[in-house]
């Protein structure tokens, strides 16, 4: 499990090599403000091979965040996380490593049937009721959460998951109500509460793709307030003190600055971005997408922007960009080849834009 003492060691041997703000806090201790995305890519052993050597650059070269899912690459990326951790020459305790529950994942390869494989592996099991079930593979009933939660343990080969996030649960809305798609988020987030307090996670939030960065009045929109509050009473189900809810990933870049840039969020002062949001209720905020899928490393950002932002490459200043917006504490990148890694690392060695530079790019 991530720990305080661990983080701020590794801060005290990577810190000269980056620019100011590079490490950020979270919670008691510090994380990297770039981490390692393991999205994308094919389910094939090569691709593992690749993966794993830059997970390990990178947390031998000062990144200690890693993201993933059960479902990304058919549940192989959160068992290539596992085994770099373990391999890297860096403490466990210094690198915080999230994973994702919410689509049904495959196992290892995209099965010929995949409807009859999921009905078989989780419906005739028990494990997925169909009435929870969403477009034939989304699903975050308590039940199916837990199971998920326990096959990345497993996937990992880690004691304790340091971020365990409920992923996507704007896909319920297809279906449900927002009512009942936050009645579903209390009842994951209480199972979710019990197993922190049994020490099976450290932290959870909610990953999104759509739902904090679209109108209010959006089919997929949901409010941060009412989930932060929903996770209040769930902490109170589960008889603990405080919440343990704590961070939201989210896609944020300059080509998809919504979470910025919209003002969706009802705080106490009346509406306002997620990003401010979040920084004002003290969430920890990890940006999806920074490279907008490679895109922006080959087109490059807007030549007005692209002059702001400091990196020598067009990865770099996009990176640069994704991780100066404020309340950010973390901005993920696919790394699938260890050719990407030192590029990519070196963003943190220039500094992020400041608050005032930040908001001259959208006047």
């Amino acid at each position: 499990m991530v720990t305080r003492d661990a983080t701020w060691a590794y801060r005290e041997e990577f810190g000269d090599r980056f620019a100011r703000t590079y490490f950020r806090r979270f919670g008691e201790g510090v994380v990297s403000s770039i981490g390692v995305g393991t999205y994308l890519g094919d389910p094939t052993d090569e691709a593992d091979d690749a993966y794993h050597d830059a997970i390990v650059e990178a947390l031998e070269s000062g990144v200690n965040v890693v993201d993933t899912a059960v479902n990304y690459r058919n549940q192989r990326s959160e068992r290539v996380v596992g085994q770099a951790v373990a391999d890297a020459d860096v403490d466990r305790e210094a690198a915080l490593v999230a994973t994702k529950g919410g689509f049904v994942p495959f196992d290892g390869e995209r099965p010929d049937d995949p409807g009859r494989w999921i009905r078989e592996e989780y419906v005739d099991s028990g494990v997925v009721d169909t009435d929870d079930l969403v477009a034939g593979q989304h699903c975050i009933a308590p039940d199916f959460v837990e199971d998920q939660l326990d096959r990345s343990l497993g996937n990992l080969d880690l004691d304790t998951i340091d971020l365990y996030y409920v992923h996507n649960p704007e896909t319920q809305l297809a279906e449900r109500s927002a009512e009942a798609v936050y009645d579903q988020l209390e009842d994951a987030f209480t199972r979710l509460e019990e197993r922190a307090a049994a020490g099976d996670i450290g932290h959870y939030g909610v990953a999104t793709w759509d739902a904090l960065r679209v109108p209010a009045d959006d089919d997929s929109y949901l409010s941060l307030a009412e989930i932060v509050s929903r996770a209040r009473a769930a902490a109170k189900r589960a008889d603990n003190a405080a919440t343990h809810f704590r961070a939201v990933q989210l896609p944020f870049n300059v080509v998809m600055a919504d979470a910025f840039t919209v003002a969706s969020q009802e705080g106490s002062d009346g509406a306002q971005s997620t990003l401010w949001f979040a920084q004002d209720a003290g969430l920890n905020v990890f940006t999806s997408a920074s490279l907008a899928q490679g895109n922006l490393a080959s087109a490059g950002l807007p030549e007005d922007v692209a002059d702001q932002v400091s990196g020598e490459t067009s990865a770099q200043r996009a990176i640069n960009f994704a991780r100066s917006a404020p309340g950010v504490t973390c901005s993920l990148v696919g790394m699938g080849s260890p050719e990407h890694v030192a590029e990519n690392v070196a963003a943190g060695t220039y500094p992020p834009l400041g608050a005032d530079s930040f908001d001259a790019v959208f006047e």
